[in-house]
């Protein structure tokens, strides 16, 4: 299985970003192999809005069956939603491996809506 997990950083140490949208990292993470990669979120940088929108399709394409964040909005949840990618959100205040962990210990269940706005800081 592959995750996404918002990141603020490029380790596994890293804090989960509470922005899906604005993220400055995705850490991409495959459960079987254990390993990892992580991807700038390049379109929080170039979208002066809509970046929701486009990281969600860039996460659609990683191939991701699951994001794990703090925040999504209801754009960006929509574009995850079609593209098969459960959405886990309040995982705040924890590290990126943290988060993995609580993950596969079967700690976390799926959103069923969007728990923003969108255009939130």
């Amino acid at each position: 299985m592959i995750l996404c997990i918002t990141a603020t950083g490029k380790t596994l140490d890293a804090q989960v970003d509470p922005r899906f949208g604005r993220a400055a990292f995705f850490i991409i993470y495959d459960t079987e192999a254990k390993a990892f990669e992580a991807v700038e979120n390049k379109q929080r940088l170039d979208a002066p809005q809509g970046a929701g929108v486009q990281s969600a399709a860039a996460v659609v394409k990683t191939g991701a069956t699951a994001v794990l964040t703090g925040n999504c909005g209801p754009k960006a949840f929509r574009v995850l939603e079609a593209g098969n990618v459960a959405v886990y959100i309040g995982l705040n205040n924890m590290t990126v491996q943290q988060a993995i962990d609580q993950f596969l210990s079967g700690g976390l269940q799926p959103a069923g809506a969007a728990n923003v706005e969108g255009h939130w800081a």
